[in-house]
């Protein structure tokens, strides 16, 4: 069962760059959202949240998401949730995925994520520049971002520390 909601998540990642007096855009969000999801079922062997994503020539989109946010465009988003429930140990998954991923802008992320293997495998066959709605399915990210935590080299990148299987609710 699914801890939270991709909106939820995102919600979440929108109030800490407010609170940080950053912005985000939607492109940027996209690609937190899924690392979000891709780390924690590395992690947990669990989804994060049951919306799925979908190989789009930009990386990985979760098109309710984009849904939400389309009108911004490439501008920031400048809604802020006031207040975000998360339990305690989602929270604390959030802020290590927002201090590795965090620091990098949304080009660089989108990058990664297309040289990555779940969004490669899911766009097999689709011609560059060509739109694609196929899912990235969740087995796929699992598998790959778990390989990389067992793979030395690579496990410097993202080391984490999540343990915390506390049911507490945080309020951001």
């Amino acid at each position: 069962m699914a801890q939270t909601t991709a909106n939820a998540v995102a919600d979440y990642i929108i109030k800490f760059y407010h609170d940080h007096g950053e912005l985000i855009t939607n492109l940027h969000l996209q690609k937190l959202v899924y690392y979000a999801q891709a780390w924690y079922l590395a992690l947990y062997d669990k989804p994060l949240f049951d919306e799925e994503f979908q190989a789009w020539i930009s990386g990985p989109v979760q098109p309710e998401l984009h849904d939400r946010f389309k009108s911004y465009k490439w501008n920031p988003i400048s809604e802020h949730p006031e207040k975000v429930e998360l339990p305690k140990h989602v929270e604390e998954h959030m802020l290590e995925v927002l201090e590795v991923y965090g620091r990098h802008n949304s080009f660089y992320l989108e990058r990664m994520t297309q040289d990555e293997d779940p969004w490669r495998k899911a766009r097999r066959g689709i011609p560059i520049g060509e739109p694609s709605t196929e899912v990235i399915s969740k087995r796929s990210m699992q598998k790959y971002y778990k390989n990389l935590l067992e793979d030395e080299e690579e496990e410097s990148d993202f080391a984490p520390k999540v343990g915390s299987s506390s049911p507490e609710t945080v309020k951001v």
